[in-house]
């Protein structure tokens, strides 16, 4: 079946369902920014199934966009992307009562987010030039140690099972149904769509866990957790070594040197006891337990997987899977989680029936779905032998498809891996001048290995708004992200001048984390964000993605020659140039990296012609014998064609 004929039958059945009860009431909000195609903008009330009607009928009367199929993942580095947290992006406050009610409203629409809400969201999306969709996790969430009301996306209690609660029960559906609907809307509309997956970890209350006891660590259950701040090593937490331990352990997984790695102390590791059998495991108030060798055992949380000294008390929501099995390694620690001991990774010791399902997992959501690629969660802690397995079977499929590394450097490993495209450390350089300058001029010297993403934010770190400047800061982060080789990167929120974090897990200060406790977190309780603000920047975002379409070939191209450095007198001020290989095309670029002065210098640029005028906001500068002279307001970018 075709993406259009899918859709067409969706549409048929919301028809059908607008002469029942539901089709009476115009009491529904819906923002007024989503409805881009609307003829009447009018109240921001309407009626719920019409409003479905209407943006099914809206998507299928555009003409098919046709994506181009590039090699293994390769369109990655034209990718511009949208990153939807599918339960807040959409969340609105429908019946306007003032709360998100909890698990629906009173006439049982799905006030937190829902695939079907997400859909009609993709005409606005794809107006601001993107054409990838990235999706936070959308499987089905544990509830052993979960914060908050609604538990962390992160605490996947079964990747082959969809989060139930992300579809709309009054349509009927269903939430297979509504995901299915959603790519295929996405895909019509030139639109490609990524799904963020964690194949490293389980919630604790995981659902293979009855059946498959020996994929998880089971420590004792009188065996109490660690808090922070507390270093009692007869409680359980990130394993304690001395700083002799630690310095050898540092200086060995530097030199890559993984035989015979420094164990935790046996206090800790007799912690641990062998998988009870499955008739032995029990589910006790919302908690697995067993019995092994006699004793009471329970499943232990995660932590940090590296740096060995990590302070973080255990995560309570998420344990690590159980990937090689060898009696002397039956413990968590940073050599049997991610930087495996030799001694571990032997063939012999590979859980071959917990790696077969694993890998099975994105051939599964292909399948089903159609989606069009990956990003994997922390990636570099699965084993080698595994990641290149999943990357072989899902281009068996489609040899387009991508996979992007959760991972914050930029290196060769991530390309030996077979990745497309990395995370990366901007949204951590940019609002640092002297830190995001050394990041500009690497374009025009060594370069990156592989592209990444070009933002000043993600879900884990603050909200660039937030940061000094507000929305100025924001326009001028975007900017540049659409002029540097790099993949345009929109945290959903970002565009409205969002300032709430969802996660606090990169970046906050100390002060800023007491003033944010996660279980009041997007992360882990329900929130909308405010698409009614007074301001925002969503008409920037079209104009930058208008100019950045215009030089798409030349913007791309990753070559240190087509990146010129530019050295300014003021250190506010940066400036480089863009250029195609036959220099057909130049751009300049220059940008004011205070937020709170304007300021004027003089560019020095070969061949600038006799007058240039801005391609973003229209102001024209003139030329001298020394080159442009420019006169940037507070935390302005301007784009020249030389």
């Amino acid at each position: 079946m075709n993406d259009s004929r899918h859709l067409e039958q969706a549409l048929s059945h919301l028809q059908k369902l607008r002469s029942s009860p539901l089709g009476s009431h115009e009491d529904y909000a819906i923002p007024g920014l989503w409805r881009i195609d609307q003829k009447e903008k009018g109240s921001d009330f309407v009626n719920p199934l019409a409003y479905f009607v209407e943006s099914l009928r809206t998507i299928l009367a555009r003409p098919e966009v046709k994506i181009e199929r590039t090699s293994g993942g390769d369109w990655t580095k034209d990718a511009v992307i949208y990153n939807v947290f599918v339960r807040t992006t959409c969340a609105v406050d429908h019946d306007r009562n003032g709360k998100l009610d909890l698990p629906v409203n009173s006439q049982g629409w799905r006030e937190t987010g829902s695939f079907m809400k997400a859909l009609t969201m993709l005409p606005y999306i794809g107006s601001l030039g993107v054409n990838t969709i990235h999706l936070l996790p959308i499987t089905a969430i544990g509830s052993d140690g979960n914060k908050g009301t609604l538990g962390s996306p992160y605490a996947i209690r079964n990747p082959y099972r969809l989060d139930e609660h992300l579809s709309e029960p009054n349509l009927g559906f269903g939430v297979e149904e509504e995901f299915r609907l959603f790519v295929d809307a996405a895909h019509r509309l030139g639109m490609r769509v990524v799904v963020e997956f964690v194949f490293r970890t389980s919630s604790k209350d995981g659902d293979w866990v009855r059946e498959h006891p020996e994929w998880y660590y089971w420590i004792k259950s009188s065996v109490h957790d660690r808090k922070a701040g507390d270093h009692d090593e007869s409680k359980y937490g990130n394993p304690i070594f001395t700083p002799e331990e630690l310095k050898t352990i540092l200086e060995a997984v530097e030199e890559h040197r993984l035989k015979n790695l420094i164990p935790p102390h046996e206090s800790y590791r007799s912690m641990f006891l062998p998988a009870p059998r499955n008739d032995a495991v029990r589910l006790e108030k919302g908690k697995y337990k067993g019995v092994s060798g006699g004793e009471e055992v329970r499943i232990p949380g995660a932590f940090a997987d590296w740096p060995p000294d990590d302070s973080q008390p255990p995560w309570g929501d998420v344990t690590y899977l159980k990937m090689y099995d060898h009696p002397d390694f039956n413990y968590i620690a940073y050599n049997t989680i991610r930087m495996y001991d030799e001694a571990l990774t032997v063939e012999k010791n590979i859980k071959r029936s917990l790696w077969d399902t694993i890998a099975e997992i994105i051939p599964h959501y292909q399948k089903e779905f159609g989606i069009n690629g990956v990003m994997i969660d922390m990636g570099h802690a699965l084993p080698m032998e595994l990641k290149k397995r999943m990357i072989g079977q899902a281009r068996s499929i489609d040899p387009d498809f991508a996979f992007w590394d959760e991972n914050f450097s930029i290196s060769e490993r991530s390309v030996r891996e077979g990745y497309n495209a990395v995370i990366g450390y901007q949204w951590s350089d940019q609002h640092h001048p002297a830190k995001f300058k050394s990041m500009l001029q690497r374009f025009a010297t060594e370069g990156f290995a592989l592209p990444f993403f070009a933002t000043a934010e993600s879900h884990n770190t603050p909200r660039a708004a937030a940061r000094e400047g507000g929305l100025v800061y924001s326009r001028y982060a975007w900017a540049i992200s659409n002029f540097i080789p790099a993949i345009p990167f929109i945290h959903s929120g970002f565009e409205i001048g969002e300032t709430f974090p969802i996660n606090t897990g990169l970046d906050f200060t100390r002060d800023e984390l007491k003033k944010l406790p996660s279980e009041k977190l997007p992360l882990f309780s329900e929130y909308a964000y405010r698409w009614d603000a007074d301001k925002n920047i969503v008409d920037w975002i079209r104009k930058v993605a208008s100019v950045r379409n215009r030089y798409r070939d030349c913007i791309i191209n990753s070559s240190k020659d087509s990146f010129v450095w530019l050295e300014t007198s003021d250190e506010n001020v940066f400036a480089f140039v863009r250029q195609d290989p036959d220099r057909k095309t130049r751009l300049l670029i220059v940008g004011n990296m205070n937020m709170k002065k304007s300021v004027t210098g003089t560019i020095p640029v070969e061949n600038p012609g006799a007058s240039l005028q801005d391609l973003l906001e229209g102001g024209t500068c003139a030329v001298s014998g020394k080159g442009v002279e420019v006169k940037l307001n507070r935390g302005q970018v301007a784009v020249f064609r030389l």
